[in-house]
């Protein structure tokens, strides 16, 4: 005879089912946009910028909305606020698929599959609880993560192969047939009852403003500056925007622990316990994820430029680059557990970052003009080793450092620590590299004595807000149609060529300097 908690846990296989779909969905849009960036700005006549933004809009939209998706979670009931995310989610990935310029892109993928994702990645945590057994809980957490990982190995292929042989709009497309497939066996799954908790409003509102103003000041200064006013753009008092978006950004983000204060102090129902954030070994471990996110998405979002861009390879030929990335990240994660199961935590995360560091310090120095697709392959492999390793160790580093009654608050810092580091690390690495970008090119037309005193006139004013990151084909076709004679067309091709590698090897040098810097951090994790 089966008792009644034995009930309670039946039909695991469909429920590891539907949640591992669920955060292999999460995970998927991502890989697919990196590796397809150069057609998906072409097909949206917008630039890799116009992409770059999307990218840091979506996973900045997730930061800033998780706690607050975790709230609305509990207020609704874990299942039925997965399955209006999955809704709200659907819809924006149809949106995306329909995409005819960057402003639906924004609409459809960063806003509403963001606001989608909000509200599905806490409901994952909150739905393993109730539906696995205490003892079977860990096992099922892990193959949830596993189906993370496996999006980001299939990612890129998958990606890859539908923008190669038909259009990336089909990756969007199919994720609303998932999401339909899923909708219809929700209902098997064991909800968790919603509790009559408050959400604190303006808690959520200035938590979202604050992290909201930081990454877009960081997003926009390759185009407005850090502080100095670059040639007509806009000015605040004599200072850049940026300066004062991130300056606006901490004092609501100190406002927002002033107010959870208040909260707390008069009996209310505070978005964050802000105790939890004086637990050392957990504000180490969410510190680690911010900062392998931030690295992570820096490097995805570089290197699948220099492939497609610069070497001009398929979004399929920049797919299988990536590879031996997705590989190691995989045998990494699941077999450093196995292998080396007492391991120390701080001793595996910095034996994984120091992995890592050397393979971006091998991209940074491969960056030269007879580089080729070859220079990423060891470093790509040393990358999903370290990935691997910091992936194997700090899930358990967050969730071991607080009782189990607030493992929803510490899942949600741990979601918005990671979608902000990658959040600020595209537009920190993106910010670098345009910047680098159009120095380098300024500097190099204006000091070649080939290109016309009329040109390098021009180049001055017009270079001023920014040069797009274009291949040698698309600048040679655009130049065809000017009056330059054929050398100075030449000259032009050469120094952006010169410029697009120095832009990508300062890019790779800053990813350098946070994986150094992350080092210095790890001395927070347990050993």
């Amino acid at each position: 005879m089966v008792s009644a908690d034995t009930k309670q846990y039946t039909g695991s296989g469909l429920v590891l089912a539907v949640l591992g779909a669920g955060q292999f969905l999460m995970t998927l849009d991502s890989s697919v946009m990196n590796v397809s960036m150069a057609q998906v700005a072409s097909d949206l006549d917008t630039t890799i910028t116009g992409i770059q933004t999307a990218i840091t809009l979506y996973t900045l939209v997730m930061a800033t909305l998780m706690i607050t998706g975790g709230k609305i979670g509990t207020i609704l009931g874990r299942r039925r606020a997965f399955g209006i995310g999955l809704v709200i989610y659907g819809l924006g990935s149809s949106t995306t698929a329909l995409a005819p310029n960057l402003t639906v892109l924004l609409i459809g993928w960063s806003l509403l599959e963001g606001i989608g994702a909000a509200l599905i990645m806490p409901a994952i945590v909150a739905l393993v609880a109730a539906n696995f057994a205490p003892e079977r809980r860990p096992a099922a957490y892990g193959l949830i993560a596993a189906a993370g990982a496996m999006a980001v190995a299939a990612g890129p292929l998958i990606g890859g192969a539908v923008t190669t042989f038909a259009s990336w709009r089909y990756v969007f497309a199919g994720e609303v047939v998932i999401v339909v497939l899923i909708l219809l066996v929700l209902r098997k799954i064991t909800d968790v009852p919603p509790e009559k908790v408050h959400l604190d409003v303006p808690g959520a509102v200035l938590s979202a403003l604050g992290l909201g103003l930081i990454v877009f000041g960081v997003l926009r200064s390759s185009e407005w500056g850090w502080l100095r006013v670059r040639p007509d753009g806009p000015a605040i008092f004599g200072l850049s925007p940026v300066f004062w978006l991130i300056l606006g950004g901490l004092l609501v983000l100190w406002s927002f622990v002033r107010w959870q204060t208040h909260v707390t102090r008069t009996g209310g129902q505070p978005l964050l316990d802000l105790t939890l954030l004086r637990n050392r070994r957990l504000t180490g471990g969410l510190t680690m994820f911010m900062m392998q996110f931030m690295i992570q998405a820096g490097v995805f979002f570089a290197v699948p430029l220099f492939l497609s861009v610069v070497l001009e390879l398929s979004a399929l030929g920049t797919g299988v680059r990536l590879l031996p990335l997705s590989l190691a990240l995989l045998v990494a994660a699941v077999g450093i557990p196995k292998v080396w199961p007492h391991a120390s935590p701080r001793r595996v995360v910095r034996l994984g970052l120091l992995s890592m560091l050397i393979g971006i310090l091998i991209l940074a120095a491969g960056m030269d003009p007879g580089a080729n697709a070859g220079v990423v392959a060891i470093p790509m492999l040393l990358m999903g080793i370290g990935l691997g390793a910091l992936s194997s160790q700090l899930g358990a580093v967050t969730v071991s450092s607080a009782p189990d009654e607030k493992s929803p608050e510490v899942g949600g810092l741990q979601n918005t620590a990671t979608n902000l580091g990658a959040s600020l690390g595209t537009a920190l690495i993106g910010s670098a590299l345009i910047v680098t970008l159009s120095s380098s090119a300024l500097t190099g037309i204006l000091e070649n004595p080939a290109v016309p005193p009329a040109v390098q006139q021009q180049a001055t004013t017009e270079m001023s807000s920014g040069v797009a990151f274009v291949s040698d084909s698309q600048l040679t076709t655009a130049l065809a149609e000017t009056d330059l004679d054929p050398a100075a067309q030449q000259a032009i091709v050469d120094v952006n060529a010169d410029a697009r590698l120095e832009a990508l090897q300062a890019a790779f040098a800053l990813a350098a300097l946070l994986t150094a810097g992350a080092l210095f951090a790890s001395g927070r994790i347990r050993r």
